[in-house]
């Protein structure tokens, strides 16, 4: 583990992207995303997408589409670094920019869930 502080940029659900500075450890991973952490690298930037890997399966809000495409939706918060070989590394200043003038305009709002039907008829 690294004592080193990474900058990444935070997306939470409904809200806008933030810069914040985190340690480069995996627990402090874990905490932002509320879990174990997947990466998956859609841009052609040397930038990961890190996100918690059971988000989808664990009933977390919808919260992106992945790469501003509709390609596929992230749930739950999210955030992205910069690569550097096998490693994460701080985003650039461009990149903190382009990326959160990206995910400050695609936002997804979670629609109510149905409610159950019952046998009986609601009036």
């Amino acid at each position: 583990m690294s004592d080193n502080l990474l900058t990444v940029l935070v997306v939470e659900p409904a809200k806008p992207p933030y810069v914040k500075q985190i340690p480069d450890t995996l627990q402090a991973m874990q905490e932002i995303v509320g879990g174990n952490i997947d990466a998956t690298y859609p841009f052609e930037d040397p930038v990961a997408l890190v996100f918690n890997s059971e988000g989808k399966f664990s009933d977390l809000q919808p919260n992106r589409l992945e790469n501003g495409d509709p390609y596929d939706v992230v749930c739950g918060t999210f955030f992205l670094a910069g690569l550097g070989g096998e490693t994460f590394v701080s985003l650039t200043q461009d990149q903190l920019q382009r990326y959160g003038a990206l995910y400050n305009r695609e936002m997804l709002f979670p629609f109510p869930k149905k409610k159950e039907r019952t046998d009986e008829h609601e009036r």
